[in-house]
């Protein structure tokens, strides 16, 4: 049966100093920046998804949970790439299990990579079917993490053609103090756009005068040029 120990060893071997001071910039590691307190030991996603690959059938939950809140950030990361191999392949009890067991421990998965990884593959899928008001109760959290987990979630029914809780939220995270709120928020549109660009572009001509920046850029990012512009300029 594999161990968290097995886990860590196989990520410390792949450790890169280098790579690390890199990586500690990139995700905001530094005093000020949103990922303050966190370490990075410098092992690239592609290695964490081989690791994962490697442990998810004999790693337990129980271990699982144990490397999600540990101080380096790629042992995190490497649970929920185990955690979301577990929830594709499980049954319902398990899925739901992994399901409660993220949303117990949205204060260690604490970057955005860490979210962008899990929300859309655990979080989203086990709510297509039911009742999603805890997506409200995360949108309204002071956590900017929580935050982004609900918008990111909306991916799985974006998927499936349901766009109305990417709208509800996005409308209630218009005016949200986070940058990276703002930029999942765009995402999300983006992907609604993709799908559906009249769907997508009756939210943005309500509310688009109202959005950050970063978002309404985010969300028009594919359309033609002269509908981008209409768009940044106001004369839509």
């Amino acid at each position: 049966m594999a161990t968290t120990a097995d886990v860590r060893r196989d990520l410390a071997g792949l450790a890169d100093r280098s790579r690390a001071e890199g990586v500690s910039r990139y995700l905001q590691m530094f005093p000020g920046g949103y990922g303050e307190g966190d370490r990075a030991i410098g092992v690239p996603v592609p290695e964490q998804r081989r690791v994962a690959g490697r442990y998810w059938r004999d790693l337990s939950l129980a271990d699982t949970a144990t490397l999600l809140t540990s101080g380096v950030h790629e042992e995190r990361l490497t649970s929920l790439l185990i955690l979301v191999r577990k929830f594709d392949k499980g049954d319902e009890e398990e899925r739901a299990r992994i399901f409660r067991l993220v949303l117990a421990n949205t204060g260690h998965i604490n970057n955005w990579d860490l979210v962008d990884s899990s929300a859309p593959y655990i979080v989203g899928p086990w709510l297509v079917d039911k009742d999603r008001s805890v997506l409200d109760r995360l949108a309204g959290s002071s956590l900017v993490w929580d935050r982004r987990i609900a918008v990111m979630a909306t991916f799985a029914f974006i998927k499936a053609g349901d766009f109305h809780w990417t709208f509800r939220l996005g409308e209630r995270l218009l005016r949200d103090p986070h940058d990276l709120v703002h930029k999942a928020v765009g995402w999300m549109l983006r992907e609604v756009g993709n799908r559906d660009r009249t769907a997508a572009e009756e939210f943005l001509v309500r509310h688009h005068r109202a959005m950050p920046r970063v978002m309404l850029r985010y969300a028009i990012e594919k359309f033609e040029p002269q509908r981008r512009r209409a768009y940044l300029s106001g004369t839509v």
